[in-house]
């Protein structure tokens, strides 16, 4: 279960702290903008780590699945296909486009794979449909986890991004001193 800890260090306890979007209304544009990516990424971690548990859980259930039909053919060989059904299927949940990678993609693998450390799913045809019973629960329980910390840094993506419009809509801001900031950086580093 993904834990927020007051006063913690990781970007989750500083995004979902209560303070995160205290005052933005008076902070520089910058800040926001800063602030807004910092939530932004996480929610893009959040999303990563998601799938991943999205990727097991589809393993475990096609192998359920194919116990009780008596399936002849392995997950193994049904892989491809057992992992492109949510891929292609209709979205569920609040989803995004990411503009951005996940910054800690193999520390989320590593999670994802501790969370049943005795859970080999190379081949989940030699595990007991107890232990596939256990892998999905834990697997499931650790998915709605990561599911509602990340509609949390939604609302808090949502609430800096709307502030970064009004501005925009109220004449605080302007494109042109957007672009103007993003231009000084590179003319900086080209003189």
């Amino acid at each position: 279960m993904i834990e927020v800890r007051p006063g913690g260090r990781r970007r989750i306890d500083r995004v979902l702290a209560p303070g995160y979007t205290e005052g933005v209304e008076r902070r520089s544009l910058g800040d926001v903008r800063a602030l807004r990516d910092e939530a932004a990424q996480e929610e893009t971690d959040l999303s990563y780590l998601r799938r991943l548990l999205h990727a097991r859980i589809d393993i475990v259930r096609a192998e359920q699945r194919r116990r009780v039909e008596g399936g002849a053919s392995s997950v193994v060989e049904q892989l491809a296909g057992i992992l492109a059904v949510n891929a292609v299927g209709p979205a569920t949940g609040s989803g995004r486009y990411q503009t951005m990678e996940p910054s800690r993609a193999e520390a989320h693998r590593r999670h994802v794979e501790a969370l049943v450390s005795d859970v080999d799913l190379s081949d989940v045809t030699a595990l007991s449909d107890g232990k596939l019973e256990d892998a999905l629960r834990a697997y499931t329980a650790e998915e709605e986890s990561v599911s509602q910390r990340r509609r949390e840094v939604q609302v808090v993506v949502d609430r800096l991004n709307a502030e970064i419009a009004r501005r925009y809509r109220e004449g605080q801001a302007s494109v042109d001193e957007l672009l103007a900031a993003e231009r000084a950086p590179r003319d900086s580093e080209e003189g």
